[in-house]
């Protein structure tokens, strides 16, 4: 991708995506810092003014199309056409995650002591994950794809997960949502392929962020039981960097290398998913 592109990175204030929209506006690129957070699109920001990059931050919910087209305009304003988008916004919430792995009675009593289980989730928390993961992507997707339609061309990239091959325990609107998103990507993959845009996705494995550190680790540096369980199950044994999703990303928006390639879904996984734990 070696032509000055007009890029959108939503969640571009997260953990791995800043890394992303960073590598991008670095490679030339005009890239759109997109977030519901100004505080944390803004330290993205400077760091690509840092270096003389080329970026402007806006915050819209990408759950709702209204604001997404609002977006959408003010990119116009200032860059123009969009050809490349990185739906890189989702995540989950404490709770619609269970505090356990199996069916417990307690949660089905008044008094649970703070355990949560699959029957006593906060089913709003549950549908907000499986809305921002999925419908996160499907807007973004539909609005910035008319975009390139008249650019003649361009690239989607969207974030699934481990929980898109397996249903990870205490996860389950997180695995819903990711298991979507890598559907989701084969279908508009064949359906946009007439419009010259490609659509893939890449799998993160296991990266520390803010919001999974306090479950992945201990105050003093050390691994919780959940944290240690994945380590042991991931072959290189260690969490990923988010700089190693860069190359991943790179090669599937670069219409050379990857030009016919469309509708898959990439591990970076450390090898999680080539082990049986055994």
């Amino acid at each position: 991708m070696n032509a000055k592109k007009n890029v959108v990175v939503t969640g571009a204030g997260g953990t791995l995506c800043s890394v992303i929209a960073v590598d991008l506006a670095r490679q030339g690129h005009n890239v759109v810092l997109v977030g519901r957070t100004l505080d944390k699109l803004r330290r993205t920001e400077e760091e690509i003014k840092a270096f003389g990059g080329s970026c402007i931050c806006v915050t819209a919910d990408v759950n709702d199309e209204t604001q997404v087209k609002v977006l959408r305009d003010k990119v116009h304003e200032v860059y123009g056409l969009v050809t490349v988008l990185v739906n890189g916004a989702g995540g989950n919430q404490l709770d619609a995650v269970t505090t356990i792995n199996e069916f417990d009675p307690k949660e089905l009593e008044d008094e649970r002591d703070g355990l949560r289980g699959f029957f006593n989730l906060d089913m709003d928390r549950f549908m907000d994950v499986i809305r921002t993961n999925t419908m996160g992507t499907v807007i973004p997707s539909r609005v910035f794809a008319e975009d390139m339609i008249e650019a003649g061309g361009g690239n989607i990239v969207n974030f699934a997960s481990m929980n898109t091959y397996r249903p990870l325990s205490r996860v389950p609107a997180y695995a819903i949502a990711k298991a979507g998103v890598s559907n989701f990507t084969q279908w508009l993959a064949a359906y946009l392929a007439p419009a010259g845009i490609r659509v893939n996705a890449v799998a993160p494995g296991f990266f520390v962020n803010e919001r999974s550190r306090k479950l992945l680790t201990t105050p003093d540096g050390g691994l919780t039981p959940r944290g240690g369980h994945i380590i042991y199950n991931t072959p290189m044994h260690r969490f990923g960097e988010a700089r190693e999703l860069i190359g991943c990303v790179n090669f599937l928006i670069d219409d050379e290398a990857a030009g016919f390639v469309t509708g898959i879904t990439v591990p970076v996984d450390g090898g999680f998913l080539s082990s049986a734990g055994l």
